[in-house]
């Protein structure tokens, strides 16, 4: 008895020990690279809310006069040269009136914000220094989903605290977010993280600390960071110009679901439906349509709608690019001369004006010339009401259907026409205009 005891206690010694060989030291990476990570403190100036409380005759600068309140926002950020470069992320200097930067030795400098990109939520500092110590940029491409990674931040001003997990998951499309390929970790990341670096157990950093998903705001095990050759990518194009350039085709784009997919003819759901393309952009000059689907650019599979503003938005303006498209069910290859990305705009919004299709719960109106001038269209008629099947696929009253299948509408006879040919049971595909944007619904005809 006493002897298999010991064996038990014994194999029980060796396998813990073998555990505990296989868990991640992150206390070389912590001593190397933790003095490059730095505290970010910045200050917005005090609002001016119109009423500052003053006795009559009592001047604006008096010491009883009451004063707004600076507001005060707290991050992190990382060291990428000795002379000073700092990256971090664009919204924890947003609207900063003043930076503050301090180093692991307390030493503290006021920072210069050289730039930022609200797309990306990257921002790149300076401080006047020399000497500093730096992190080394590794490579995401090479990061694998179960890889332990680590963070180095300051999590409600605690500073250079660390946590550890594992990569969760790559390539996360986040809403609203179209230029980053996210990085998903089960690392602890909480506010004041962001901005911080995500290392690899090489010591590499891989990505910044950007955002979590939480339901009390704090940790939940659903981070997110930005690829470190994104940010890089960024920050070399705002110490060079103080901007960032992106391509730019001149489309809106939409998910392809499995009923779109039947619609249009393809096998499968993939690449990126065009729902709509800017008169006289890229897209328009080269020949794309509304109802392709683009299937690849410049030689590279598009899986989903997210993947194209990734490949299109790093390729340089002026290149010409070959993409590859889904239409009317074949394959088309066209060549497209990428533009820059302009300044965002705001399309006027459609007036109203009135007919009906009752079996799909449409209540429709034509649109004045003045109108269509207005929304940049041909065609359409306006959505004044909407309910049953039209509803339920996800049609809006305000919406303005553009086309049918392909075919464009003029008039709400046209669409009625278009639906009793189409027939019972079928899916079909109406593009619609939504605000400044447009976007193919799918839509079954029931009986």
């Amino acid at each position: 008895m006493k002897i298999s005891l010991w064996i038990f206690a014994f194999s029980l010694m060796l396998t813990t020990s073998a555990y505990a060989r296989d868990l991640p030291d992150f206390t070389e990476l912590v001593e190397k690279q933790g003095a490059a990570v730095v505290n970010i403190s910045s200050t917005q100036a005090p609002k001016d809310d119109g009423g500052d409380g003053r006795m009559p005759g009592m001047p604006q600068n008096h010491p009883l006069v009451p004063r707004g309140r600076e507001s005060m926002s707290l991050g992190s950020g990382f060291i990428i040269s000795a002379d000073g470069y700092i990256l971090t992320n664009a919204h924890v200097v947003e609207g900063a009136e003043e930076v503050t930067v301090r180093l692991t030795d307390r030493q503290e400098f006021k920072a210069k914000v050289i730039g930022s990109d609200t797309r990306t939520d990257v921002a790149l500092l300076k401080i006047n220094a020399a000497g500093l110590p730096k992190v080394v940029p590794g490579d995401p491409g090479r990061l694998k989903v179960g890889e332990w990674v680590a963070a180095i931040g300051s999590p409600f001003g605690f500073e250079n605290s660390v946590t550890a997990g594992i990569v969760s998951a790559k390539g996360r499309s986040l809403p609203q977010e179209n230029y980053v390929p996210f990085i998903q970790t089960d690392v602890a990341i909480n506010p004041g993280n962001s901005g911080g670096p995500l290392f690899n157990l090489k010591g590499e950093v891989v990505g910044i600390n950007s955002q979590i998903f939480s339901r009390t705001g704090g940790f939940m095990g659903l981070s997110f960071a930005i690829p470190i050759d994104v940010a890089m990518d960024i920050g070399n194009q705002l110490r060079a110009t103080g901007k960032v350039s992106r391509g730019w085709l001149g489309v809106v784009i939409q998910e392809v679901s499995s009923e779109l997919a039947e619609t249009f003819a393809l096998s499968k759901p993939t690449g990126a439906l065009i729902a709509s393309v800017e008169q006289g952009g890229p897209a328009d000059k080269a020949g794309l349509q509304p109802s392709d689907v683009v299937l690849k650019f410049d030689g590279k599979a598009v899986q989903s709608s997210s993947e194209l503003p990734r490949l299109v938005g790093p390729t340089r303006p002026g290149s010409k690019v070959a993409v590859e498209v889904w239409r009317r069910g074949a394959a088309k290859d066209i060549t497209v001369v990428v533009g820059e990305m302009p300044a965002d705009k705001v399309a006027p919004a459609p007036a109203k004006d009135s007919g009906r299709i009752g079996k799909l719960g449409l209540a429709l109106s034509e649109l004045m010339p003045q109108q269509k001038r207005q929304l940049g269209i041909a065609g359409g008629v306006l959505v004044e009401d909407v309910n049953g099947a039209a509803a339920r696929a996800g049609i809006r009253r305000g919406d303005v259907i553009l086309a049918f299948n392909n075919r464009e509408i003029t008039s709400a006879g046209q669409l009625g026409e278009l639906l009793a040919q189409a027939g019972d049971g079928r899916n079909v595909a109406l593009l619609v205009r939504r605000g400044d944007s447009a976007l193919y619904i799918p839509l079954r005809i029931g009986k």
